[in-house]
């Protein structure tokens, strides 16, 4: 249920945070887990989720990597400044680049400064990564050391940057490996 996306899941209000608490509570007290690195990311209806949670459980997460979705929430309130990296292709036809009023979805660039104003990112965003049909914009001066980053893919579809190919979901670029950038991120900003 991660608000705006999708099916059953959010049309009967299953509470997904909730869950994940709880998964997170189970773990840790069974495994030995560095309660400053948990890290969530997902594509799609999992790129939605990871926008939520990073809203809600800022507390337990140290940062997000949504991929080929968008925050479907209508209310982001985190406790802290959340570190996000996200990856949106242009010619993504399930959630669209410029957003669809009728599906309910915002346009990345909303989304990303939606972010942005809520890490208090006192800069404008700088371009941090280009090759081909790539290009990363961050903003890099946010409060407590947040940064927040969106990949565009010029003519992607809804498919993982540097991932197996899904022709039918539209084109996956080659220029960057979204397993690669995120994991970099991730190891960059751990919980405070």
């Amino acid at each position: 249920n991660a608000g705006a996306c999708c099916g059953t899941a959010a049309s009967t209000g299953v509470d997904d945070i909730g869950f994940v608490k709880d998964l997170l509570d189970a773990v840790e007290s069974k495994l030995c887990v560095d309660t400053h690195r948990v890290f969530v990311t997902g594509m799609s209806n999992g790129g939605f989720l990871s926008h939520r949670i990073g809203c809600e459980l800022a507390d337990r997460v140290a940062a997000i990597a949504p991929v080929a979705g968008v925050l479907g929430v209508p209310t982001c309130t985190p406790s802290r400044p959340m570190p996000v990296i996200h990856f949106h292709g242009t010619a993504d036809t399930l959630v669209p680049y410029d957003g669809s009023a009728a599906m309910g979805f915002i346009s990345v660039a909303d989304d990303f400064s939606g972010w942005a104003a809520r890490d208090a990112c006192t800069d404008t965003p700088s371009t941090t990564y280009s090759m081909g049909d790539v290009t990363c914009s961050s903003y890099l001066h946010c409060g407590g050391g947040a940064q927040v980053t969106l990949c565009t893919v010029q003519n992607g579809g809804h498919t993982w940057p540097g991932g197996t190919p899904v022709p039918t979901l539209g084109y996956t670029t080659t220029n960057i490996s979204a397993t690669d950038a995120m994991w970099s991120f991730f190891q960059a900003h751990p919980l405070p």
